[in-house]
């Protein structure tokens, strides 16, 4: 980019997550990788900085300088743990036992000395209650009101036919005699016949 004559360049390439979704008391992974233009010396430096989601100051919460300074202060003390590889470009930390309070913004920043210019990602933690592991859509609600009734009227037309298959069947068998207190092929059962009747009338009007 020139501009009024002075060259400025990103001599580091930094990826971080727009944005992550986590649950109270699962531990979240942060990632962030980086890119430099000059080979990874003991000088290279990490840091990772919080700001609330309310705004407010903001907070370093992790250093790495040859080796790992997770925070010692604050609401994430003894809460962020390091995964990264800086000889892979690796710059990622975990965050244990997340909680409603910890939602904001993660920034995370790398210098490699000369490359010390770089962008800034932002990644926007969301921590929420976990809920019901399936939660019905309108779209599968709808299904469900729109096929059980059919399924209903299916099966219990399948049973009345099996019902009246099996009578006709036992009157074809050589030797059937009709039983003296058999007197029509009515159901057995009228009320809950009635009842079934009603019941198929209401599905084939919900469809």
């Amino acid at each position: 980019l020139v501009s009024s004559g002075v060259y400025n360049a990103f001599s580091l390439e930094i990826k971080a997550s727009a944005k992550v979704r986590g649950f109270v008391g699962e531990e979240v992974l942060l990632k962030c990788s980086f890119k430099s233009s000059s080979p990874i010396s003991e000088s290279l430096r990490i840091d990772w900085t919080y700001r609330p989601l309310t705004g407010g100051q903001m907070e370093t919460i992790f250093h790495y300088q040859s080796v790992p300074y997770p925070t010692t202060m604050g609401k994430f003390k003894d809460r962020i743990s390091w995964i990264g590889n800086v000889a892979e470009g690796d710059a990622s930390i975990v965050l244990q036992s997340p909680v409603l309070s910890d939602n904001g913004t993660f920034i995370c920043s790398v210098k490699n000395p000369p490359d010390v210019y770089h962008n800034i990602p932002q990644t926007m933690l969301i921590v929420t209650e976990r809920g019901l592991s399936f939660q019905l859509t309108s779209a599968t609600l709808l299904s469900i009101l729109v096929f059980l009734p059919s399924i209903v009227v299916v099966v219990l037309l399948l049973v009345r036919m099996g019902r009246k298959f099996g009578v006709l069947k036992e009157k074809k068998k050589p030797g059937y005699k009709k039983s003296s207190i058999e007197v029509s092929d009515e159901p057995e059962h009228p009320e809950t016949d009635k009842c079934l009747g009603k019941l198929r009338d209401w599905c084939l009007k919900c469809v």
